[in-house]
C-alpha cells in the first residue's frame, strides 16, 4: 500500500467489517471521517477520546502533535482534559532531541490547558525518524456531543480560517533554502507562521455554542478529503463553490513552487462544519476574531459536486495527501 492514508475502500472492507464487539457505553465509534470515540460516564457527562500519530514530519513534531489530537477532541465538541503520549525514536536521536520535543509538546499543553497524564518513550530499530503517538481524553456535556455524521440536507457548509495552514508551514520549515531562492524572505516567513494558527479549539468553542450539526478537523488529504468524509459519514450531498473555499496566497505561491494542489494539502488549522444557520455562525465566529466562509450546502442524494464558475466537477474519496509529494 501507499503511504499516507488507508484508502477508503480498503478501510470498510478490511477495517470496519471485522469489527464485530459492540457495547452499549459506547455512544461513538468507528465510522469514515470519526475522529473520536465517546464513551457515557455518568448523567450528563460522556467521556471523549481520540488518538493520532505525527509522521509526516520531525519538524515541530511536539507542537504538531497536540494540536492535532485537541483538534480531533474539539471537533466533537469536547472539552480536552489530557494526553497520553507513545515516543519511539530512532537510534540517531539524542538526549537533546527528546527533551526539545517535550518542550514543544508542553507548552501546547500549557497553552490549552492539558496535562500530559503519562505514556511510553522508546529507541527503536523501527523508525528512521521520531514519532508521536497521542491519545487525546476529553470530556463533554451530554446532548451537546458533536460528530462527522451530523449534516442535513439544506445545512451550509462552512470552512474556518485557511485551507492548508499546517501543510505550507511544514513546507516552508522544511524547503526553506529551496522556495528563499523564488521567493522573499517576508512570504517565506509568513508562510512559516502558519502553524501559529492550528488550533480549532476557539471555533469549536464558539459553534457548539451557537449551534451546530456537524464538525469535521481538516487533516491529510486537505478539504477535498475532509468535505468527502463528512458527505459519507453523513449519507448527504454536496454542492461546493470552489472560489469561496478560503486560502491563502502565501499557500497558492508555496503549492505552485512544487506543483501541488492546495486542496488536497493536510490543512489542521481549518475546522470544516456543518449549520443549518450558516450566515449566523459566521457572526458568531467574527465575533471571537475567527474568519470563516460558507462554501456550499449539504443536499439529498449522494452527489457531491465543485463548481468552479462554469465548470462542474465530482468529488472522489480521499487521496494520499499532497505533502508526501514534497516532503
Amino acid at each position: 500500500m501507499k503511504i499516507g492514508k488507508i484508502p477508503e475502500s480498503v478501510l470498510k472492507r478490511s477495517v470496519f467489517k471485522q469489527i464485530h464487539t459492540k457495547r452499549e457505553e459506547v455512544l461513538l465509534g468507528a465510522g469514515v471521517g470519526e475522529d473520536c470515540a465517546a464513551v457515557k460516564l455518568a448523567e450528563n457527562e460522556i467521556f471523549v477520546v481520540s488518538t493520532d500519530p505525527i509522521t509526516g514530519t520531525a519538524t515541530d513534531i511536539g507542537h504538531l502533535a497536540i494540536h492535532i489530537t485537541m483538534n480531533d477532541l474539539a471537533s466533537s465538541g469536547a472539552e480536552p482534559i489530557g494526553v497520553m503520549l507513545t515516543i519511539l525514536l530512532p537510534e540517531s536521536a539524542d538526549e537533546a532531541d527528546l527533551k526539545k520535543m517535550m518542550g514543544q509538546i508542553e507548552s501546547v499543553c500549557a497553552e490549552v490547558n492539558v496535562q500530559v497524564m503519562g505514556g511510553h518513550t522508546e529507541v527503536t530499530k523501527a523508525v528512521s525518524q521520531p514519532l508521536i503517538n497521542v491519545c487525546g481524553v476529553g470530556k463533554a456535556k451530554a446532548g451537546k456531543l458533536v460528530s462527522t455524521a451530523g449534516a442535513a440536507p439544506g445545512d451550509d457548509i462552512l470552512a474556518t480560517k485557511w485551507i492548508a495552514l499546517e501543510g505550507t508551514s511544514i513546507i516552508a520549515k522544511e524547503k526553506e533554502d529551496e522556495l528563499l531562492r523564488r521567493y522573499p524572505l517576508d512570504l517565506v516567513r509568513a508562510a512559516q507562521r502558519f502553524d501559529e494558527y492550528l488550533s480549532v479549539l476557539p471555533e469549536a468553542t464558539v459553534a457548539v455554542r451557537s449551534g451546530v450539526s456537524a464538525m469535521h478537523d481538516v487533516t491529510e488529504g486537505g478539504i477535498f478529503g475532509a468535505l468527502w468524509e463528512m458527505a459519507e459519514s453523513s449519507g448527504v450531498g454536496l454542492e461546493i463553490d470552489l472560489k469561496k473555499i478560503p486560502v491563502k496566497q502565501e499557500t497558492i505561491e508555496v503549492c505552485e513552487m512544487y506543483g501541488i494542489n492546495p486542496y488536497e494539502l493536510i490543512s489542521s488549522g481549518c475546522m470544516l462544519m456543518a449549520s443549518p444557520d450558516g450566515n449566523t455562525l459566521i457572526r458568531e465566529l467574527g465575533k471571537a476574531g475567527i474568519h470563516a466562509a460558507v462554501i456550499g450546502k449539504a443536499t439529498a442524494g449522494n452527489d457531491r459536486v465543485l463548481f468552479n464558475e462554469d465548470e462542474k466537477r465530482y468529488l472522489e474519496p480521499p487521496k494520499v495527501d499532497e505533502l508526501y509529494k514534497v516532503v
